[in-house]
């Protein structure tokens, strides 16, 4: 696989937008935690491989244990998950596969985030998720070459 273009040299004024962002979220209440595994379970339900090898490699570097890292794929029957770290992986899926269900984002998956989260992180977790896919359709559409 062969990168297609590179939208940080083409577009460096959007890129650092989007680094903003980025910024914005780890400066904010929502667990650094959380944030890698908003990352890493869009990327792959978006099939980002080059996400996928940033934002587990970054995972690994953090701590994070190969079984929950192996575990993020199937996190519905996975036990080494909290409640809230169930509950962001709940709401990333919904709000990433929005063409793919009946009801867009339903009531009860941001019930049970809204249980665990305050509205502050709420918010950081919307917008986690929101990069993350924005992030996917640049990574998979420039075909970024994972490792590199």
């Amino acid at each position: 696989m062969t990168q297609r273009i590179d939208i940080a040299k083409l577009a460096p004024e959007a890129y650092r937008g989007f680094l903003a962002v980025e910024a914005y979220m780890h400066g904010s209440d929502l667990p650094a935690a959380t944030i890698e595994l908003v990352k890493l379970r869009a990327s792959q339900i978006n099939g980002c491989g080059y996400c996928v090898h940033m934002h587990s490699g970054d995972m690994k570097k953090a701590g994070e244990s190969d079984e929950r890292l192996w575990s993020v794929a199937a996190w519905r029957e996975a036990t080494v998950f909290t409640p809230a770290e169930r509950a962001a992986l709940a709401l990333t899926e919904e709000a990433t596969r929005l063409a793919d269900r009946g009801e867009a984002v339903p009531d009860e998956v941001w019930q049970q985030a809204a249980e665990h989260y305050d509205d502050k992180q709420l918010a950081a977790l919307v917008v986690a998720i929101a990069m993350i896919n924005a992030w996917n359709r640049i990574g998979v559409t420039a075909r970024l070459v994972p490792g590199t």
